[in-house]
């Protein structure tokens, strides 16, 4: 009796599916499911509190801006009935308003301009090889802006006035406070206290700028004034950017330093700007009339900031 051996299994066999039998599918892992959850679990505390102190309040100024307050008689009892857009009716009639707006806008031609080029001229100092001492001048540049605005305000409406000022001798004769100048000396407390934040901003940019680049150029026999204009100036443009259009969206909501400024001078009334008159209304009170300003000036702010940022896109484009 002869035995055949068996043959050898040829191991891909069994990878191999027979004829007339469907291939087996594969199951992919729900990655995409866990992956989009555990990013819920991560969003979701900030969204909770962005709906809460953001959107919340923005809606219900929408809401109290379209209510009016109605009285029974003379002295009857005021009920908040819905009103239209009769409160800001109110506000395009109101020349105090706008009034305020043109000083702000005033205020923020000029001294966002020279905040922002003092801002690039320290960030430049700072980032050049040149200067020693960088760590001094850094902490000496940013640290007013460690000051609270209230506290830099009343220091420096204390030099500003003839009787308390150190410098009387020419705070006398050179009217800071006087209602043709108060404006200028609330933009040099402005001025002072940011600058070393803008600063701060430019100048983290200028540290992102590749050194092969400096070298490059100092191989080419271009000297630091020439690296300065024509490599860092161009290259942290949209850091200027971004530092202007949250200097505009400061501008429009000056209040602390005014407000500080009332108990110094009777020059600045109390619808200096648009937050004092916001402020002001709100305390009659007249809550819908004071919501509505606000809408206002929220919608001016964000006309402005998209102006600007398209305005300079397309500068950029071209």
């Amino acid at each position: 009796m002869t035995v055949t051996p068996a043959r050898p299994r040829d191991p891909r066999a069994a990878d191999t599916p027979r004829r007339g039998s469907a291939p087996k599918q594969r199951t992919a892992p729900r990655r995409g499911f866990r992956y989009r959850k555990a990013i819920a679990i991560f969003v979701l505390p900030f969204g909770v509190l962005f709906a809460a102190f953001y959107l919340t309040p923005i809606l219900y100024a929408v809401y109290q801006s379209l209510q009016k307050i109605e009285r029974e008689g003379t002295f009857g009892a005021p009920t908040q009935v819905f009103g239209g857009l009769t409160q800001y009716a109110l506000v395009f009639q109101s020349t105090e308003f706008w009034a305020s707006i043109l000083r702000v806008l005033m205020f923020g031609i000029v001294q966002v301009p020279v905040m922002l080029f003092l801002a690039l001229l320290f960030a430049l100092l700072l980032d050049s090889p040149l200067l020693r001492g960088k760590r001094f001048f850094r902490l000496a540049f940013f640290a007013p802006y460690a000051v609270p605005g209230v506290i830099a305000a009343i220091m420096w409406g204390y030099l500003y006035s003839p009787s308390l000022s150190p410098f009387s001798a020419v705070t006398s004769n050179v009217g800071l406070l006087d209602g043709g100048t108060v404006l200028w000396a609330i933009a040099n407390v402005v001025t002072w206290v940011f600058v070393g934040y803008n600063m701060l901003i430019i100048y983290s940019s200028l540290l992102a700028i590749p050194t092969e680049i400096y070298e490059a150029a100092r191989l080419d026999g271009a000297s630091q004034f020439r690296i300065a204009v024509a490599i860092k100036i161009p290259l942290v443009i949209p850091a200027i950017v971004l530092t202007a259009v949250f200097s505009v969206i400061g501008t429009l909501q000056l209040l602390t330093e005014p407000l500080v400024f009332r108990q110094f001078t009777s020059t600045i009334s109390s619808t200096f700007t648009p937050n004092m008159l916001v402020y002001s209304t709100s305390s009659v009170p007249n809550f819908n009339l004071a919501a509505a300003f606000s809408v206002v000036l929220a919608v001016a702010t964000f006309i402005l900031s998209i102006g600007f940022l398209r305005l300079t896109q397309r500068k950029a484009d071209q």
